[in-house]
């Protein structure tokens, strides 16, 4: 069964410090526990100078070992989102939150793990490390990247973790201040005979776009990117979302139906309204055209906060990272990335 595309609250019960521009949040959601899996996110929604701003934290708790749900969020320069739940958000909070999403997971398999983290990229990784090591037998290995002593993200958690499941779990840290940044032989090296694991990256864009050229194989490779930031959000981060080949396609200049035939029909907050179909414009792009405000975050199909259902027509989607087989056969889209193969197309935000 699909999802709703729905927010709801939760209160923040706990706050950790984990690094000097790093804060986990534990939450209780109102509506009871959230159903989620390791490497997974969820999308918050916060109300910042007179603005809906939206965005996606990875889950640092994992289902199979921690009773509470925790998000690990870094501090951003600049970034409106993160900087207001680092400066305003106190134990006792509310906030709003999505049900989780994402492909960032675990697999059947007793291939090796291998991470491969920069800064806060270990957030996701770390869900993963503690699944696998509660479920699976299999040996993980992880590489996480920092810029020096002070970022440095979840160092007891992952020692206590080492010494629990000696033989299985090693980590290694590297510091960018001691010694530079990560090369390509340095990736080589650490992966050794382990070329045909599972590895899992999260990290900046130029060091994850390093360590997946780096990496020699045959094993799969699973990443997880920052999609870039909403053009209608101005000073919002954009949000982590799982894929290997994400790209964030060019929008038409210009419609190429002037005769506008077809329409596009868009349902949200109550308010219908209907608007010509303009050929190669996204539903995304439609919904604004006809004045409304639909959620949305990331642009590049990856976070399915502007998810919703397509319930007259169809459409064909550029890119998915986000939903699953049984949410498409229900109808679902990602706004952001749909783009109306009938005439006439009406889509339910509801």
């Amino acid at each position: 069964m699909a999802r709703p595309p729905m927010f709801q609250r939760a209160t923040v019960t706990r706050i950790s410090k984990e690094s000097a521009d790093a804060r986990t949040f534990v939450l209780a959601p109102h509506d009871g526990p959230i159903t989620y899996r390791a490497g997974q996110f969820c999308t918050f929604r916060v109300h910042v100078d007179g603005r809906d701003l939206f965005r996606s934290y990875s889950m640092s708790s994992a289902p199979e070992t921690d009773g509470e749900l925790m998000t690990t969020v870094k501090r951003v320069p600049g970034g409106a989102v993160s900087n207001w739940l680092h400066d305003n958000v106190v134990e006792g909070d509310e906030l709003e939150m999505s049900q989780a999403a994402g492909r960032f997971c675990l697999r059947e398999t007793r291939a090796p793990l291998l991470g491969f983290s920069g800064g806060s990229g270990i957030t996701p990784v770390l869900s993963l490390t503690k699944s696998a090591l509660a479920t699976t037998d299999r040996r993980i290995r992880l590489l996480c990247a920092d810029r020096d002593r002070e970022s440095v993200i979840f160092d007891t958690a992952l020692t206590e973790l080492a010494a629990r499941y000696p033989g299985r779990l090693s980590v290694i840290r590297h510091l960018d201040s001691a010694g530079g940044f990560l090369t390509p032989e340095a990736i080589a090296e650490f992966v050794g005979s382990d070329g045909e694991a599972d590895s899992y990256v999260c990290g900046p864009e130029p060091f994850m776009e390093m360590i997946e050229k780096a990496l020699p194989g045959p094993g799969l490779i699973f990443s997880e990117r920052f999609g870039a930031p909403a053009p209608m959000l101005p000073g919002a981060e954009a949000p982590a979302a799982d894929t290997v080949t994400a790209k964030t396609p060019e929008t038409p200049s210009a419609p190429t139906n002037p005769a506008g035939e077809g329409t596009v029909t868009i349902i949200l907050n109550r308010k219908k309204k209907t608007v010509p179909r303009n050929d190669g414009e996204t539903l995304l792009e439609s919904a604004r055209r006809a004045g409304l405000t639909p959620p949305f975050s990331c642009e590049a199909g990856n976070c399915a906060t502007c998810m919703a259902k397509v319930t007259e027509g169809h459409a064909t989607l550029r890119q998915n990272n986000a939903l699953t087989d049984d949410e498409l056969e229900e109808g679902y889209v990602l706004t952001c990335q749909a783009v109306p193969d009938t005439d006439s197309i009406t889509v339910d935000y509801e």
